[in-house]
């Protein structure tokens, strides 16, 4: 039976232009009894600029269950909650999962207030087909388990996005030209901010394009699918 008053938000933030915040995100986040962040410094600025007085808790990877049943027991006596991530929407390569799948098992509502993702903005940015597409996240760090996973989705036909943190960058693009061959691929980074910055063209090309630069920020890859031309 679900509850009658408990309810957990998952409210999308902005990716880096505050002016994408949604009228309805911050009229929740002023109603929640309580925010859940991963980053309380991070999501204290961005309610600071709302003004938004709310209690913030910190909610990462590294939760223990018994936190997060607490939480759970906290929606089902009638509590609000909303959870945060430190940019876009939760859950997407986030913290949440877990708290997401324990409210719906014990009955308590939950809500999706949408708003940006880094992965769409960069996928309608990337040139590459967009009716299709596989979203992998975060590829494994090291680099025979990345090469495998790689392997993993070299006969996708649907278009590939992955993200990547910039001391990762060349050698994922490296990885990705020698797994999957010299696709057509886009990679994006600081998308809505003043830096905002897209490169297109085959892996190689962007590859030999940041070889020589300092890579900074965090980043969007696009890859054609096995079949694109």
């Amino acid at each position: 039976m679900d509850s009658p008053d408990g309810i957990l938000y998952l409210v999308a933030t902005p990716i880096g232009n505050l002016g994408d915040m949604t009228f309805r995100a911050v009229e929740v986040l002023k109603a929640v009894d309580f925010i859940l962040c991963e980053d309380t410094r991070r999501s204290g600025v961005l309610l600071k600029h709302f003004e938004i007085k709310k209690p913030l808790r910190s909610f990462h990877d590294h939760t223990s269950e018994t936190k997060r049943q607490t939480i759970v027991s906290e929606l089902m006596s009638g509590t609000s909650a909303a959870i945060v991530s430190d940019a876009g929407t939760p859950l997407i390569s986030d913290p949440g999962f877990d708290l997401v799948r324990d409210t719906i098992r014990a009955g308590v509502r939950v809500e999706t207030i949408p708003g940006p993702s880094a992965f769409v903005s960069a996928l309608v940015l990337s040139g590459l087909p967009v009716h299709a597409f596989t979203f992998a996240g975060y590829l494994p760090p090291k680099e025979k388990a990345k090469r495998e996973a790689l392997a993993r989705l070299a006969g996708e036909p649907r278009t590939l996005i992955f993200y990547e943190s910039p001391h990762r960058l060349l050698k994922t693009l490296k990885a990705m030209r020698e797994v999957l061959g010299d696709r057509k691929a886009s990679v994006s980074r600081e998308l809505t901010k003043k830096f905002e910055e897209t490169v297109r063209g085959k892996l190689s090309e962007i590859f030999h394009c940041f070889e020589k630069r300092k890579i900074l920020g965090e980043w969007t890859i696009v890859i054609a699918g096995e079949k694109d031309e």
